[in-house]
């Protein structure tokens, strides 16, 4: 049996004024995935989710959420979704169970369904203790996982979450990444827009990579890594003695550097070319052995020909169009 994706998304354009942002995009999210848009600051991620979240109209193109067309049934998708952005929602003067009550209002549900969703999600995002304090006393991680228990009072089938991390200690950060694992386990698609690619790394399913308006790329993390020259294995040698033994039986491509008494060699991936590298070294005093892979920021230097956290700042002021 087929499924549907959760989103789907097929020559989407859009421009503010004369400078475009998106130019062509297809890409897709299967149903119960995590797929992540990584690209710098200014790429069209934060436009993308608008776009697919009903806030802003498509240039051209088409964009489907749960078999729903983002402008003509712009009312059906917002049932569905739930979106977590870049800045607190919060009322900052609200407590925690004040906010999650007035979004429990806002998504109709009656009096008796929204308190019993309000005491659910205040367990369930570690937020009971602090549940009658005024939001402004949180710390980011606590203001982040209740923006969060907000965009769940309507247990939406698609979250977009963009740039959900952004500011966060490393225990917050992991704290989200917590969440966002348990709403997939329940059946939920999570549509992540990040600059981090550890977060990317460790969350998606797959991963998409924004630059100039296009995907470049796409694939699983594996799949993207794989595309990248760099692998390589590494031995440390118990003595220099060993240096002329080692660099022999690895061949014309192993690289020596007799100081830090290590042997590289250029490493494919395969399982097979550990187990030969270490056979041919049987009886060389080895003291360690490492495998170094590529991983994404090689992948997205390769891809891009610049850092992640590159800077391409859209003009603020160009006017977004909402769908009515």
């Amino acid at each position: 049996m087929t499924h549907s994706p959760a989103l789907e998304i097929t020559g989407l354009h859009k421009a503010y004024g004369d400078h475009p942002v998106l130019r062509g995009i297809d890409l897709e999210a299967p149903p119960g995935s995590v797929v992540a848009l990584l690209g710098p600051n200014g790429a069209g991620k934060t436009t993308m989710v608008n776009v697919a979240s009903t806030l802003i109209r498509p240039d051209s193109g088409t964009v489907c959420v749960l078999g729903h067309d983002v402008v003509r049934d712009a009312e059906r998708v917002r049932e569905q979704i739930g979106m977590t952005g870049q800045y607190s929602a919060l009322d900052s003067l609200f407590t925690g169970r004040e906010n999650l009550r007035l979004m429990a209002d806002l998504v109709h549900l009656s009096k008796v369904e929204g308190r019993a969703r309000v005491d659910e999600l205040l367990e369930r995002f570690d937020l009971v203790d602090a549940a009658d304090r005024p939001a402004a006393t949180y710390s980011g991680g606590m203001r982040r996982r209740l923006d969060v228990a907000m965009t769940m009072i309507a247990r939406p089938r698609l979250i977009f979450l963009d740039e959900p991390t952004t500011g966060l200690d490393p225990r917050s950060r992991r704290a989200v990444w917590d969440l966002v694992r348990e709403q997939v386990a329940e059946g939920v698609t999570v549509f992540l827009t990040t600059q981090y690619l550890d977060e990317a790394d460790h969350l998606a399913d797959r991963i998409a990579v924004l630059d100039g308006g296009r995907i470049v790329a796409s694939g699983t993390s594996e799949q993207l890594k794989s595309q990248v020259p760099g692998g390589h294995l590494e031995v440390r040698l118990g003595s220099p003695d060993d240096l002329p033994a080692a660099a022999t039986a690895l061949g014309d491509a192993a690289t020596v550097d007799s100081d830090a008494l290590t042997v590289t060699m250029p490493y494919d991936g395969e399982v097979a070319q550990v187990r030969s590298l270490l056979s041919r070294l049987e009886g060389v005093d080895v003291t360690t052995f490492a495998v170094h892979t590529p991983d994404l920021d090689d992948v997205f230097l390769a891809l891009t020909g610049h850092a992640a956290t590159a800077e391409t700042p859209i003009d603020p002021r160009e006017p977004q169009e909402a769908i009515r």
